[in-house]
């Protein structure tokens, strides 16, 4: 009776919300549940566009996740993602999901074909240091949205390609692509998009689930750019970036960088050299951080 107890709570372990945790490459008990269930937060897998000029539940200052890829240019409103996190999507022939953290402040484009094989993304409803734990429906491996990375499961270790994202308001988005289709409410779901179920959580200090690191430079929902050249990585706070012209050159890890910043539109953005727009992240400083505790920080008094 002792080891069939042993084997029971040893397999219970390996296993929260019906995802395999056997051997993980973070602290499995920094892994915490954030009380949904798996699938609790409904991922979109068959999304519905509309025009803007159909997309009229939105106001000018409503923040959108844009897209512009393969010719194709597409709004993600957060008023939408709040409520479902994931949009398995198509740009063509070309699979990628749209992943947003309410709790982090993340959105994150990734391609969805890794090794050859077309994965299709659910949410798990675990947290890692409060950051939403991804699962694919054709493995269960489990993903950690901010490091990009399969932390268990077959693909342990596999890592997801990300894609440039802008985090911005819709007016400005639309302002720049006339054309832009925009997600649609008519999710297959029933929720309250007109309703923010973390109204006041942007300006709280609260951080809701436990880190791993914690630094008090800044208002822990401070909002940063976060970029990252192979393992080198910089946040640029929009508090310090607020204090330039808009338009901060850079370099990091020996690759020059444009970051462009617009306040109105609360924008910020990293280019190449070429003016190619590069994958970065636009997050909460608390995030940032406590994924990245080396991290450089950009001050404009000392650029």
């Amino acid at each position: 009776m002792l080891s069939a107890w042993l084997v029971s709570s040893t397999l219970h372990a390996q296993v929260m919300n019906g995802v395999d945790l056997k051997d993980p490459l973070i602290a499995p008990d920094q892994i915490v549940s954030g009380g949904p269930a798996k699938d609790g937060i409904p991922a979109i897998d068959r999304p519905r566009f509309i025009s803007a000029k159909e997309a009229g539940f939105l106001q000018a200052n409503d923040m959108v996740l844009g897209l512009a890829h393969q010719g194709v240019a597409r709004a993600y409103p957060l008023r939408i993602l709040n409520w479902h996190e994931v949009v398995n999507d198509q740009f063509g022939a070309e699979p990628i999901t749209i992943t947003y953290c309410p709790l982090c402040g993340t959105g994150m484009v990734f391609e969805r074909r890794v090794k050859g094989r077309v994965l299709s993304f659910g949410v798990s409803g675990l947290l890692y240091n409060n950051d939403v734990l991804l699962y694919d429906r054709e493995t269960g491996s489990l993903w950690s949205q901010l490091l990009a990375q399969a932390i268990s499961g077959p693909l342990k270790g596999q890592r997801l390609a990300p894609l440039p994202v802008t985090h911005t308001n819709w007016s400005d988005w639309r302002a720049s692509h006339a054309t832009t289709q925009v997600l649609s409410t008519d999710t297959g779901n029933s929720r309250s998009y007109d309703r923010d179920p973390y109204a006041g959580y942007d300006s709280s200090t609260q951080i809701m689930f436990p880190l791993a690191f914690r630094s008090a430079g800044f208002h822990p929902k401070e909002r940063v750019l976060g970029v990252q050249i192979g393992t080198a990585t910089k946040a640029y706070p929009f508090v310090e970036l607020g204090k330039t012209n808009g338009l901060v050159t850079d370099q990091l890890a020996g690759t020059r960088l444009t970051i462009r910043f617009d306040r109105a539109a609360s924008r910020a953005t990293v280019h190449a050299a070429d003016g190619r727009k590069l994958p970065g992240v636009v997050a909460y400083w608390f995030a940032w951080y406590t994924f990245h505790p080396d991290t450089a920080v950009f001050h404009a008094a000392q650029h």
